[in-house]
């Protein structure tokens, strides 16, 4: 699945009014005006909003530098993003495992 893809099933998961174009998603207002790009991919402040929104749980498991997210609350699928495959950025890991199990969510809906 893309990045963009990914963004845009979370935001449905959020429940959030979105528009995209070619390379971001934009959260709007009712009446389709932008009001800000949106990126937990990239943004630490969306994604913490995003999993809070959403109640995903996320553990770090001490043996490894991995973010460990559920894609829902009565669901024992687990999604894990190591350090290491995102350029040794934990919290690059832990954005991603968020949005990921968000874009989930937002697929079952």
């Amino acid at each position: 699945m893309t990045d963009k893809k990914m963004l845009e099933l979370a935001a449905k998961a959020a429940g959030m009014l979105t528009r995209s174009d070619r390379t971001s998603v934009w959260i709007v207002e009712d009446d389709g005006s932008p009001i800000r790009r949106w990126n937990p991919l990239m943004d630490d402040g969306d994604a913490l909003r995003l999993a809070v929104k959403l109640k995903i749980p996320l553990q770090f498991p001490d043996w490894q530098d991995v973010a460990r997210t559920w894609g829902a609350r009565d669901s024992n699928e687990t999604y894990d993003e190591a350090a290491i495959d995102n350029n040794d950025d934990l919290a690059a890991a832990t954005r991603r495992a968020i949005v990921r199990a968000a874009a989930e969510i937002g697929k079952a809906m």
